[in-house]
């Protein structure tokens, strides 16, 4: 979505900003884990993810956040890859037969695309994309975010001190966490979103973000049950079945694993591993560090 950051230096920290908590971390063993991660707590109202409207509401407070989280395992580092909540940026997968070779008239094709799908003139918008090859075309996977709500994030990491060289919404930085050499299915939760994402030889097929009005507290029934049609879409699509779950911000994921596995067949487990991830501090559990852990060790 935005890089000022070369490619092949991806930055060594990451931090998110969610609804409730600003999470950070910092890779090591050349990118292979996240050797440290933090974690500050947000008062409810400080940030409200949204796609048209103002995000932060406090600057300030979340500018301190940004500080603490970061302040202790940063060192001299100020690059980060920073993301953002899911439901401030649109993610669409778009087929085509082909693009242009050259990047501006490909972009502007894939813009053309988007246009009707989103509830802002794409003027106002960043749009970053990436195409890769499927069946006898090719699929672009864009993220889109209005200009607007992008720059208020961009603020507030540089008010605090640090360069968002790289940016990305929540659910595709934590698929960099995921096997998904075989059909693949994560599953991440926060507070407001169910985040789905279908992945088989490295490749998204299938993209949603769901309203999620239970939380964090929503039972593997439940969950089970809001899966359940982007599953079938999926086998009935590419006459495929689902051979590993990835869950990722639930506490406990043991209590997802039975509903989910009984509706697949598949094996379940946490999307972060605990050979992902070094030390962590009480507000900053394994389970919540899906986007920052993915993010470092894509």
């Amino acid at each position: 979505m935005s890089g000022s950051t070369k490619f092949g230096a991806r930055p060594a920290l990451a931090c998110e900003i969610a609804a409730d908590r600003v999470l950070a971390g910092r890779s090591a063993d050349a990118g292979r884990m996240v050797e440290m991660c933090s974690a500050q707590e947000l008062a409810p109202g400080m940030v409200v993810p949204d796609l048209i409207e103002s995000n932060l509401r406090d600057g300030s407070a979340i500018r301190r956040a940004i500080e603490g989280a970061l302040g202790g395992i940063s060192g001299r580092s100020r690059d980060v890859i920073a993301i953002l909540p899911d439901t401030a940026v649109r993610v669409v997968l778009l087929d085509f037969e082909t693009l242009p070779s050259k990047p501006e008239e490909a972009e502007a094709v894939v813009r053309f695309r988007l246009k009707k799908s989103l509830p802002f003139n794409l003027d106002d918008a960043r749009i970053s994309y990436h195409a890769q090859t499927g069946g006898t075309g090719l699929r672009a996977m864009a993220a889109v975010v209005l200009k607007s709500v992008l720059e208020e994030y961009e603020s507030a990491f540089r008010d605090a001190g640090y360069n968002p060289g790289v940016v990305m919404p929540s659910m595709l930085a934590a698929l960099g966490a995921a096997d998904a050499e075989k059909p693949t299915l994560v599953v991440k939760v926060d507070a407001r979103t169910i985040g789905i994402a279908i992945l088989d030889q490295e490749q998204v097929l299938l993209f949603r973000t769901l309203e999620n009005v239970r939380g964090i507290t929503i039972s593997g029934e439940q969950l089970a049950e809001e899966v359940y049609p982007s599953v079938v879409f999926f086998q009935d699509t590419y006459n495929l079945n689902i051979d590993r779950i990835y869950v990722a911000g639930l506490p406990e994921t043991v209590g997802a694993a039975p509903a989910l596995k009984a509706q697949t067949g598949a094996t379940v487990a946490e999307l972060v591993a605990a050979s992902q991830i070094g030390s962590t501090n009480g507000s900053a559990p394994r389970w919540r560090m899906a986007g920052v852990v993915g993010a470092l060790i894509a």
